[in-house]
This record gives C-alpha cells, sequence and structure tokens, in this order.
C-alpha cells in the first residue's frame, strides 16, 4: 500500500478559516474521545448514573470503586435494540433516514471474595465489563436548484445545480474493561480499572449534481474518501465512594486519556504520480483526560437516587507527524470546549418490582464557529453557529424490572435528542493541499460549504437477563 502524506487531510487552524474535513474532527470528538455508555437496561434506565451507588460490573463505565459495593456474585448479558432518525433539512425540503440494529450492547460479571480477617477489610471484588454500541450514522441532505455550479464557463450546457450530499458511516466501538474494588467496613469503597478500546469505521462523503440541461445526476466522491479506520486504544481509571451516613454517599473517579493508534486505508484521486489509487497512514491519538463526581441518596432498601458530574479536563491532541495533526491540535486548542456531562437517575423498589428513570445532559463540544456558506437563495455569506457539526444532548430513559432472587430481568427506553448543523460540499486545490470532489469525468471545488440542519433522535431498548450467586 501507497504511503501518502498527510497534507491531504490538512484542517485549518479555526474553522471560520474553512476547515477542510469535516469528518475528521466529527469522528476526533464522537467516536475517540467518546466512552461507550450502554450498560444493562437497569444501568441505561438511569442514564448511567451510578457513580456513587455501584454494585455491579457496570461500575467500570463509571467508577470502578462501585465494584467494591457488591456482596455477592453477580453476571449479566444485554441485549440492545438501536434505532438512529436523521431529519436533514435544506433550501425548505427535508430527508429523513433511519436505521435500526439489534446487537450485544452489554456483559459483565463481578466476583465476590470475602475476606475472613480481623481488620475492616470486608471484601476484595473483581469485575468484567463488556460495552458496545453502533457508530452507524448517515446524514442525507437535499438539494437545493439555486445553488448552481458552472463546470464549464464557456458552455452553459454542462451548467449543475446541487442535488443533495450524503454522509455515511458504519461501524461499532467498544470497550472491555477489567478492574478490582475493595470494601473497607461497608463505609468506604476503593477501585480501579483497565479499559481496552476497539473502533471499526467506514465513511463515505458522496456529492450529487444534477445537469440543468438534460436531468442527469452526477456523484461525486471527496478526496480521500471513501475510507476505514481500525482503531484501537487503552485507558485506566481510579475511582473512590464513601458513606457519610447510611443514607448518603459520594464518589470520585479518574480515567486517563484513552491512547489510540488509528490505522486509515483510503481512496485518493488525481495524485500528480499515482493517479486514482489507495493509500494507508497511521496516527496517533491521545482524548481528554476525565473526572467524575457523584452523590447518592440511600432512603432506604426500597428507594435511591444518584447524580453524576463529568468534566473533560484536557483537550484531544494528535501526536505531530507534520502540518495536518499541527492544524489539528491548533483547531482543538482554538475552538475545543472541554465537555461536561450531568446524569441523574432514580429507582424505586416495590417488592420484587423495579421501576427506574433517569435524564442526562451532554454539553456542545465547541465554540461558535463561523463558516461561509450558501443561502437557500444561493448567495454567499458569512454565518455563526453554535452547533456546527455536534451539539449539547439530552437523553431521557426509563425502565422495569422483576427480580427472581436468583435471577432476574431488567427492560428499559432510552430517548437521545440533538440538533445540529451540518456543513458539507467545501473543497478547493492549491499547490499543498486538495479536498476537493472527484467524478469518473469532472472535478468539483467551492470555496463555501452548503449546511444543513439536522434533527437527531435516537430511540435505544434494551433488555438484560442476570444472575445472582
Amino acid at each position: 500500500m501507497l504511503k501518502k502524506s498527510l497534507v491531504l487531510m490538512s484542517i485549518s487552524a479555526a474553522f471560520y478559516a474553512q476547515a477542510q474535513d469535516v469528518s475528521v474532527i466529527r469522528n476526533t470528538v464522537e467516536v475517540y474521545s467518546s466512552t461507550p455508555m450502554v450498560g444493562s437496561a437497569k444501568f441505561n434506565a438511569m442514564a448511567g448514573a451510578n457513580g456513587a451507588l455501584g454494585g455491579d460490573a457496570n461500575s467500570l463505565l463509571t467508577n470502578p470503586a462501585g465494584l467494591g459495593v457488591a456482596i455477592s456474585g453477580e453476571v449479566s448479558g444485554t441485549l440492545s435494540i438501536l434505532g438512529n432518525k436523521n431529519k436533514s433539512t435544506l433550501g425548505g425540503s427535508t430527508i429523513d433516514y433511519s436505521k435500526t440494529r439489534g446487537d450485544l450492547g452489554n456483559a459483565g460479571g463481578v466476583i465476590a471474595f470475602p475476606l475472613m480477617t480481623e481488620t475492616g477489610w470486608k471484601f476484595i471484588n473483581i469485575g468484567i465489563n463488556f460495552s458496545n454500541q453502533t457508530l452507524d450514522n448517515v446524514i442525507q441532505s437535499p438539494g437545493n436548484n439555486k445553488i448552481v455550479y458552472a463546470f464549464d464557463k464557456d458552455d452553459i450546457s454542462k451548467d449543475a445545480a446541487l442535488a443533495g450530499h450524503m454522509y455515511e458511516r458504519y461501524g461499532n466501538l467498544s470497550k472491555m474493561s477489567f478492574g478490582v474494588g475493595a470494601n473497607y467496613n461497608h463505609n468506604l469503597y476503593l477501585g480501579a480499572g483497565f479499559n481496552f478500546f476497539n473502533a471499526s469505521l467506514d465513511q463515505y462523503d458522496t456529492l450529487l449534481y444534477r445537469n440543468i440541461a438534460n436531468g442527469s445526476t452526477e456523484a461525486f466522491s471527496k478526496q480521500d474518501t471513501p475510507y476505514s479506520e481500525r482503531s484501537s486504544g487503552f485507558s485506566a481509571s481510579l475511582g473512590v465512594i464513601g458513606k457519610l451516613s447510611p443514607n448518603f454517599r459520594v464518589g470520585a473517579s479518574l480515567e486517563t486519556p484513552t491512547f489510540w493508534t488509528i490505522n486509515r486505508n483510503y481512496y485518493f484521486y488525481n495524485d500528480p504520480v499515482y493517479g486514482d489509487d489507495i493509500g494507508a497512514e497511521n496516527r496517533k491519538f491521545t482524548s481528554p483526560l476525565k473526572a467524575t463526581v457523584s452523590a447518592a441518596f440511600v432512603a432506604s432498601k426500597n428507594f435511591s437516587l444518584n447524580v453524576d458530574y463529568t468534566l473533560g479536563l484536557t483537550k484531544p491532541d494528535y501526536k505531530v507527524y507534520g502540518g495536518a495533526e499541527r492544524e489539528l491540535n491548533d483547531f482543538f486548542k482554538e475552538n475545543y470546549k472541554n465537555l461536561s456531562e450531568v446524569r441523574v437517575g432514580a429507582e424505586y423498589r416495590v417488592q420484587q418490582f423495579r421501576l427506574r428513570g433517569g435524564y442526562s445532559y451532554q454539553s456542545t463540544p465547541f465554540d461558535a464557529l463561523t463558516i461561509s456558506r450558501f443561502n437557500d437563495a444561493g448567495t454567499v455569506g458569512d454565518q455563526s453557529y453554535s452547533n456546527m457539526m455536534l451539539s449539547d444532548r439530552n437523553t431521557l430513559s426509563f425502565g422495569i424490572g422483576y427480580d427472581f432472587k436468583s435471577f432476574y430481568v431488567d427492560a428499559s427506553y432510552q430517548n437521545i435528542s440533538s440538533k445540529y448543523t451540518n456543513p458539507f460540499m467545501r473543497g478547493y486545490m492549491d499547490g499543498n493541499s486538495d479536498s476537493s470532489y472527484y467524478s469518473a469525468k469532472n472535478i468539483f471545488a467551492s470555496e463555501a460549504y452548503a449546511a444543513s440542519e439536522v434533527k437527531n433522535n435516537r430511540n435505544n431498548f434494551f433488555l438484560t437477563v442476570g444472575w445472582k450467586f
């Protein structure tokens, strides 16, 4: 495979200076700086809020000290049915896309080891947890007949209007965690975990233009697409939970950055030496350091409430091999806001029945960004957006469960919603870089974006079967 210069993937230091490859920025945050949070149906029903409660293997998703809370062994498996719907609007037209996918969303277990000693140490517990989520996302933006491109300035019969755009990403992100938790006198819990990540994605960026004279449609692929990435990463976590009283607990945890190795294969076009061919490259990436603080109120054996707050303490960072990574890092230094998330979850027990609910809010990852873009009338102007590429996210969830003593069954539902602006179409050639779009016949270049508005709704269902021993 050809080792090709990364300069073709160049990203401008400030987005208002017209970043070239939106997908690199989006995936940096959404894939490589994210942690899979698909837990058991109970965990998901409570919106992932368990940092001060713990008690099962899902503690490795928030605070490994929660492993020490367990006083018996437990294993569980969770089926996830994940639904994704995008409604993309441009120029007064809207296209809906939806997809539902079933998979093994979570599996885990805890083995509890009582310590028969005279000291205050009561348990040493070992846990393992696997969390898996789909990366599938398709944004199908409509066209706009007022956005016209002249492929030949001397021949108006070759003028074409924007017919649409398709952003496609398919793949999975998984996290395998191993941890140990300790219980001191049923008042203090300590824990540590090791996390191994794997990401697999295939991505496409296709632009459509329709000839005004004869109605024929031409498809263009963006330079260096389609591409595939196969990546692996590692992080570690530490945590503590303390009982302030029989009813109140507090917790804190720290997860190191995830250290990623990203391997990519991609198509490139119109190279002066190699023409159209396939290239390969790799990158090293470090995700943000994350801290979580938690508080829980346990009124009785029948009711508990947990609140988590997670904050990213550092910014995404690529190891610099050349100008591309340097410019990416400059962009994140200037425009990235440290992500924060608040999660609230509660459980109420009525004999063997369990009723659960939760809510979480995750902040937008970027400051307001300004781009040069085509408006609905087809003219170009600068526009500032507070929700460019990704935005804040709201999660509402609820669930039920039934405890058969040794066995239990839980079910839950999640709705995750967000609204963001999707920029596309910009691409140009100069002496150092090429981010244009290519078809079998023509080259398309534009110094301005088109920008569709996307409403995203994810409707997820989970079913867990577990055994306590």
